[in-house]
């Protein structure tokens, strides 16, 4: 979907960002880049939960009146209907405070599109595997840590495994809860094995927690931009070809899912 331009709007991407990992804020930043090197808006900025610009200073990033909010979040749940409605003082999909218009739209994991983004880093990660000999697992946080994010990654099981792709096997698979993605081999029917972390970010969790789980790593190391060598597919481990992805969130094409978010609302609210 094309977007028209909106020269009198400005975007907004909030992410979550983290104190403990310098990794994390980057797809955000790199998304919003490219976002702004369209020249779709006035102004392209990002806040965050965890860093610098803080959500609370979002406000005074810009000088346009009218602002499209796209939270850079895998499901809906705490941070997207509670967090960032509080903090940016939104009240429904259009909010107009101080003079400002702000328009809240669905977070970039709850997308269509994003079952093709995963399919695509799947075949990225692993081109020359068979995919009727290969599992594809989807693996997340799992726990109360958010049952929306949960059911987001079971959801997209459900339409990778419906889509025709024809892998053997389509699972999904968690860090605190069963299945646990520790037990992948166990898992995995097949010989090869390919692991798509949902998340947004390269941070603390799918590079330095799920390698470990995976038996990839021995023990948790560095941030990925902290490491000499990138991973190296596939590892041969428990008797299988395991291939592992970054985060689907550092795909480049979130930015096109960014912007049909902000043509969704468009569609929806802006009659």
């Amino acid at each position: 979907m094309s977007i028209a331009p909106k020269p009198s709007s400005a975007l907004l991407i909030v992410g979550h960002g983290s104190t403990q990992n310098p990794d994390s804020s980057t797809p955000y930043f790199e998304h919003a880049e490219e976002i702004r090197r369209r020249g779709l808006f006035a102004e392209v900025h990002c806040c965050f939960w965890k860093e610098e610009p803080s959500m609370r200073e979002a406000f005074y990033l810009f000088d346009s009146d009218e602002i499209y909010v796209v939270p850079d979040f895998i499901s809906e749940g705490y941070f997207t209907q509670d967090v960032i409605p509080r903090e940016l003082q939104l009240s429904g999909p259009t909010t107009v405070l101080r003079g400002k218009t702000f328009h809240y739209c669905l977070p970039v994991g709850v997308h269509p599109s994003m079952t093709g983004l995963i399919l695509r880093r799947a075949r990225e990660v692993a081109p020359h595997a068979d995919p009727a000999a290969t599992t594809l697992i989807i693996t997340g946080h799992g726990t109360g840590f958010n049952a929306n994010s949960t059911k987001a990654i079971r959801d997209q099981v459900a339409l990778i495994a419906a889509s025709g792709a024809g892998y053997a096997a389509v699972l999904d698979a968690f860090m605190e809860e069963t299945p646990f993605i520790a037990d992948w081999d166990k898992l995995a029917p097949t010989p090869n094995v390919v692991v798509v972390p949902f998340f947004i970010s390269d941070g603390l969790h799918s590079y330095q927690d799920i390698p470990v789980l995976l038996g990839i790593e021995a023990e948790i190391g560095p941030a990925a931009s902290q490491r000499e060598v990138f991973r190296h597919n596939p590892h041969a481990l428990r008797g299988k070809s395991l291939f592992y992805s970054s985060a689907i969130g550092t795909e480049p094409l979130i930015a096109e899912v960014i912007l049909d978010l902000v043509s969704d609302f468009d569609i929806t609210h802006k009659h």
